[in-house]
């Protein structure tokens, strides 16, 4: 009787199955003729057999009789070495009754104990280049990109200065000429008009208006004393930003020292910055929350004496949600009626920033420093083309880079790229944002002990540099704030690991390079569903050209650390050398999940930056919701990308959903917290940038103690009507 047979074809060719019908029995003649046709094409068709090759034949046949099998294609035995793999296991299908085609099953041949020459234990690790969706050509639309010319020919000397601040940026600041927006805003300041000034960052903003007030503040009869407080204020988004401020206040301020500077800030004592306050500051550098702190509770700061009010990255300060702090501050500065002059800062353009000039100035000059724009223009912001509005400036010497990589490659990538700039180049400063203060320990303790070399490894056959990797982040301590150098000069790379919010915000970041005029590079990290950001840059004239993953992984094959199983050969064909850089990313991989697993502390860490990083996910603006959505992320390999072999459970719904509000935990003890608030998407957009531009004011927030509050008159109420 006839039986269903399952042939598996294991050529060089696609898998193919074959199934055998059942089918009436044959006649003796009909037989009879089908042998004889087998017979003839046999000898026309079949190669002469060597004695060997028979002798195995009969074997196999015998075998065959043996076991009862089915027949088999004979194969050659460069097919059987070449799929050796996609058999199936011959315990299995020796006894086992027929499979359909859809349930086969292939086993891989088992691997060795030991990882190559290295002792590195084997660890089963997923593949990281299976499963990935496909990587679509990134094509950015020309764009004609606004350029700034950042020097100029023109010296200091021409301005008419104290002699004392000239020589002080000849020797404190080693500077000689003016750049390009200094020398189209100290004039327009110095002639005592209100000025909104665009232009992009790293272009010398901080010295176009610090010499024009301690030009004007040297200048004042009767002569400036500590005791008459607050002369010029001057508001900055970050603590950071306002340490640096101050320390240049500090510089150009050396020859007038009866003129003495000062900063409020979170992290710092409001004991000390009450104290100070008391003895008197005449330059005031304040974060907007830490200066309406001291304005509702500290009883010596006036601003009776204020003659110049200075915004500086004012659409920062939007951005991270400060508008009715600025609110107050006006208030407070208008109160009492003196004139002043007010100077408004920025890289970009913003119908926030508009809003906020038209209440604070009085019929500004708008400057701008870009090719094209040579004049300066005066008119009020609102009257501003559209077209320029929604252009961005970057520096001139700045190279944009975008890499598409898929999320499970996001980790290894990373590595590679900070292997081959600041291990096997020399003179390399890389900054990487990411979307949140968990993510950054999580990675800085994983790069440490990965990619850091032990000194008692071997050396790599190329020369290399030490790794030291630092963070920065919003939860940190001002005291290690301080401690870093706040400046970061000579920045050679911006890595944006994580995309930005908007435009606006990708040239914050990429303006931490390429300073007035070095040269510098920028590099963003997309996955295949982000490509579309690159089209909403190139909207706002900012043009990226495409660097491929391949050629970033590749930089692996210069650490010998992370060598594959096989033995490497560079005249080999590009084919081995593809596999070897896969084989090499693999084993960086699963060092990574090694360390990761290796014990609770550092696995709880891993989900946790997980966890994070998913959380800032859904806090894009709905306008960018079509390109970063968090149902185009695929949460297993998002996971790989933290070091961790698989999703945790449940990480889907810890996305938005808070866990004490469970009802589990409401059955408990202790008493289940509130929902939390559901905010705009500006809110969002803020609570996600204040991670990495906090300003430092320690406390509860206003909304928790509102809601305290409220709690506690509600249980007044209620023991009362008891």
């Amino acid at each position: 009787m006839a039986e269903d047979v399952l042939m598996l074809n294991i050529s060089s060719a696609p898998v193919t199955f074959y199934k055998k019908t059942n089918r009436r029995p044959l006649s003796t003649a009909e037989k009879w003729a089908q042998k004889k046709r087998e017979s003839k094409r046999k000898a026309v068709f079949e190669p002469q057999e060597s004695s060997a090759s028979k002798q195995r034949k009969i074997n196999q046949t015998g075998q065959q009789h043996t076991h009862k099998q089915k027949p088999q294609t004979p194969r050659s035995p460069s097919q059987r070495s070449n799929n050796r793999d996609t058999e199936e296991n011959s315990d299995q299908g020796e006894n086992s009754p027929a499979k359909s085609p859809s349930k086969v099953k292939t086993f891989p041949k088992k691997a060795p104990k030991e990882h190559g020459d290295h002792g590195r234990p084997f660890i089963k690790t997923s593949s990281l280049f299976r499963n990935n969706p496909e990587i679509p050509d990134v094509l950015s639309p020309a764009v004609n990109q606004v350029k700034e010319k950042v020097f100029t020919s023109n010296m200091f000397e021409e301005l008419n200065l104290h002699p004392h601040l000239v020589a002080t940026l000849h020797k404190v600041l080693n500077v000689t000429s003016m750049t390009s927006v200094q020398k189209k805003t100290i004039p327009v300041l110095m002639s005592g008009k209100d000025a909104v000034v665009r232009s992009q960052t790293g272009s010398g903003k901080t010295l176009a208006y610090g010499i024009p007030v301690v030009q004007f503040l040297q200048a004042m009869q009767p002569k400036v004393k500590r005791s008459d407080g607050p002369l010029a204020v001057l508001i900055v988004p970050t603590r950071e930003l306002a340490l640096q401020s101050f320390q240049m206040f500090q510089k150009l301020l050396k020859p007038f020292t009866w003129i003495v500077p000062g900063v409020l800030m979170g992290g710092e004592k409001r004991k000390a910055e009450k104290a100070r306050l008391r003895k008197g500051i005449n330059v005031l550098i304040s974060t907007p929350g830490r200066l309406v702190d001291h304005i509702k509770n500290t009883l010596s700061i006036a601003f009776s004496a204020v003659r110049w009010l200075i915004l500086d990255e004012a659409d920062r300060t939007l951005d991270l949600g400060f508008e009715k702090d600025l609110t107050v501050i006006l208030n407070a500065l208008n109160a009492t009626g003196l004139a002043r002059q007010n100077v408004l800062l920025s890289a970009t353009l913003t119908e926030g920033l508009s809003r906020l000039a038209s209440i604070s100035m009085k019929e500004p000059v708008s400057i701008h420093v870009s090719e094209g724009r040579e004049e300066t223009v005066e008119a009020c912001p609102q009257a501003a083309p559209q077209a320029l509005s929604d252009s961005y400036a970057v520096p001139e010497r700045l190279q944009q880079h975008v890499v598409v990589v898929p999320s499970k490659l996001h980790l290894v990538c990373l590595a590679a790229f900070i292997l081959a700039k600041c291990k096997f180049e020399q003179r390399q400063k890389l900054i990487v944002f990411i979307s949140s203060c968990e993510a950054v320990e999580f990675l800085l303790t994983l790069f440490t002990a990965i990619l850091c070399e032990k000194p008692s490894t071997s050396s790599t056959k190329h020369t290399s540099a030490s790794l030291n990797f630092c963070r920065l982040h919003g939860n940190m301590r001002q005291e290690d704030v301080a401690a870093r150098g706040l400046d970061l000069p000579q920045v050679t790379w911006i890595v944006q690991y994580n995309p930005p919010v908007s435009a606006a915000e990708y040239v914050h970041r990429v303006g931490r390079t390429a300073r007035i005029g070095a040269q510098g590079s920028s590099l963003l990290f997309l996955t295949p569903s982000e490509t579309a950001f690159v089209d909403v840059l190139a909207k706002h004239n900012i043009s990226l050209s495409e660097m491929k993953m391949e050629d970033v992984l590749a930089n692996l094959m210069k650490d010998e650390r992370f060598k594959g199983r096989g033995k490497w050969d560079s005249k080999r064909s590009a084919a081995a050398f593809e596999q070897e850089v896969r084989e090499r990313a693999t084993v960086l991989q699963t060092d990574f999940e090694n360390y990761v697993h290796a014990n609770n502390e550092s696995l709880q860490t891993a989900k946790s930056a997980l966890q994070s990083f998913l959380r800032a996910y859904t806090t894009y603006p709905s306008s960018l919701k079509h390109i970063f959505h968090i149902r185009s992320l695929h949460l297993g390999h998002a996971a790989k990308s933290f070091g961790l072999r698989d999703a945790p459970q449940g990480l889907g719904s810890s996305i938005t959903t808070n866990p004490a509000n469970s009802k589990d935990s409401k059955k408990g003890k202790d008493k289940a917290k509130r929902p939390p608030k559901k905010l705009t998407a500006k809110e969002r957009v803020s609570n996600l940038m204040r991670s990495e531009y906090l300003s430092g004011i320690d406390g509860e927030s206003k909304s928790k103690k509102k809601r305290k509050k409220k709690k506690g008159q509600a249980e007044e109420e209620q023991s009362t009507t008891a």
